[in-house]
């Protein structure tokens, strides 16, 4: 009887933990669509929410520049559906899709320019649905 009593009791305490299986899966709310957002800031794209979390490739060319090359810019990117969660390193201008989904990083700021580092601190960007 004792051991039931405890079956009970422990039935009843996990029961009462909700479970939401259409939330994605963020850490905090997400900036709405068209916000340029820094590091570890969530920002919503349709119904995903996705969330740059470092600079893999700078190699954009600078502003104050003339090259032969205009370089690249790939962020890995964390990506939060209905009840999944991926990391992808996402490269600017460039459409990306999962789970029947398609989106793009479409701007980063600050432009590059010749003889400045860039401070991490400074850097936001944007997504869009495609």
């Amino acid at each position: 009887m004792k051991t039931f009593a405890i079956l009970v009791f422990v039935s009843a305490t996990l029961g009462a933990c909700a479970v939401i299986p259409n939330a994605p899966n963020v850490d905090r709310p997400p900036q709405p669509a068209g916000y340029a957002v820094p590091f570890d800031q969530p920002a919503q794209v349709g119904d995903l929410v996705l969330t740059s979390k470092s600079v893999v490739e700078d190699s954009r060319c600078p502003a104050n520049a003339r090259c032969m090359w205009a370089g690249r810019m790939v962020v890995r990117t964390r990506i939060d559906g209905a009840g999944w969660r991926e990391t992808k390193d996402l490269t600017l201008g460039e459409t990306y899709g999962t789970h029947d989904r398609k989106f793009a990083l479409v701007q980063v700021l600050p432009e590059k320019m010749t003889g400045d580092e860039i401070a991490s601190d400074t850097y936001r960007f944007r997504y869009e649905a495609r």
